[in-house]
């Protein structure tokens, strides 16, 4: 039994991930042992919403030498880093998983496997993918909206992050240059806003029209959301989702 013990602390997986919208998967999915550390911006109440739960671990600062000094056996990034930081990785020994920035809810499922699938646990994900499907499975008409960012920003309405609001009954206006303007809002007025709480009271003199009256037309519903989850329009919009559906 001892000898088991010991084999298997050794092969534990001791996952490192290095971007913020990876330490989503890697916090919802693996247990305290299995997570070696995550990005710095995890650890930040700014950025991230598991802000508590990512202090909890140490952190990096996105890149491999950082990673290195909490002694992981997995890296686990995304972006156009992901192939240098593996190849070097590789040559010192370890496992990396490279994951693709989402464009559709399915690739966020499919992200949540192959994470689930690193640290030996394939079914882990499954709760989640139950929640997913239960989404799915209900869905009704939508409603013309807009999500409003930090200075009129949007999202494309071919986006993940138009899917999640689909998912939600909410239909993301096509907007020129992915940008709301205090007209748009005043002579047609959508039938909801998502106005992202985001960092605003770091809001700049070029945001400062989000204060007119005018940004909060009263023919629209407006829906004040926590921002941070849209960032990476990972896994938790799953959260966000569940959350809008409760309050339409």
């Amino acid at each position: 039994m001892l000898v088991f013990a010991l084999l298997s602390a050794a092969s534990a997986v001791r996952a490192a991930s290095l971007n913020m919208c990876t330490d989503e998967y890697l916090l919802l999915l693996a247990r305290p042992a299995e997570i070696a550390s995550v990005s710095r911006l995890s650890r930040d109440p700014a950025d991230s919403s598991l802000w508590r739960l990512g202090r909890r671990y140490p952190g990096n600062r996105g890149n491999l030498e950082s990673a290195l000094k909490t002694r992981p056996t997995l890296l686990i990034t995304m972006g156009g880093s992901g192939r240098s930081t593996s190849m070097i990785a590789g040559r010192m020994g370890l496992e990396t998983l490279a994951l693709s920035f989402p464009a559709t809810i399915d690739d966020v499922a499919a992200n949540m496997d192959r994470v689930a699938a690193a640290l030996g646990r394939p079914r882990q994900a499954a709760a989640w993918k139950r929640r997913l499907a239960g989404l799915k499975a209900r869905q009704g008409p939508v409603r013309d909206a807009i999500f409003l960012g930090s200075g009129g920003n949007s999202v494309s309405a071919q986006s993940v992050e138009a899917e999640w609001m689909r998912l939600a009954g909410l239909k993301q206006r096509p907007l020129p240059g992915g940008r709301a303007s205090l007209e748009l809002l005043a002579i047609r007025p959508p039938g909801i806003v998502l106005r992202s709480a985001d960092r605003r009271s770091e809001r700049s003199l070029g945001q400062a029209w989000l204060d007119h009256p005018l940004a909060r037309p009263k023919a629209s519903m407006i829906i004040e959301i926590d921002g941070r989850p849209w960032t990476c329009a990972g896994p938790l919009m799953l959260g966000e989702v569940e959350r809008l559906r409760r309050m339409m």
